[in-house]
C-alpha cells in the first residue's frame, strides 16, 4: 500500500476525531459520576460520525459508558455501519 498524502490526511483526520471522541466520552463518564452537566449523545454520536468511532468505542470500553443504552448503541452501530459502507465504497472503486 503506497502511502499518499491523501491516506496520511485520512489517518490523521480519523486519529484526531477519535482522541476527541475518547476524551468526549471519558468527560462525560467523569461528569455523570460527579452528577454534573452531561455531554449530549448527539455530540457523541456526532464525534464519532466525524471519524472519531474508533476513539468513542475505545472510551466506551475503558470506562464502561454508555455500554447498556440500547439507542446510544443503536445510534452508534449506524454510523459504524456507515462508515463501513463508505469506506468499501471507497476502498472497493477503480482509481
Amino acid at each position: 500500500m503506497v502511502l499518499t498524502f491523501r491516506r496520511v490526511l485520512l489517518w490523521a483526520w480519523i486519529g484526531a476525531a477519535s482522541v476527541v471522541a475518547f476524551a468526549l466520552a471519558l468527560a462525560d463518564k467523569a461528569r455523570a459520576r460527579r452528577g454534573g452537566r452531561r455531554v449530549p449523545e448527539r455530540v457523541l454520536l456526532g464525534a464519532a460520525l466525524a471519524g472519531g468511532s474508533p476513539g468513542l468505542l475505545l472510551g466506551m470500553l475503558l470506562a464502561r459508558h454508555k455500554t447498556r443504552k440500547p439507542s446510544f448503541l443503536l445510534g452508534f452501530a449506524a454510523v459504524v455501519a456507515l462508515q463501513g459502507a463508505l469506506a468499501w465504497l471507497v476502498l472497493s472503486a477503480r482509481a
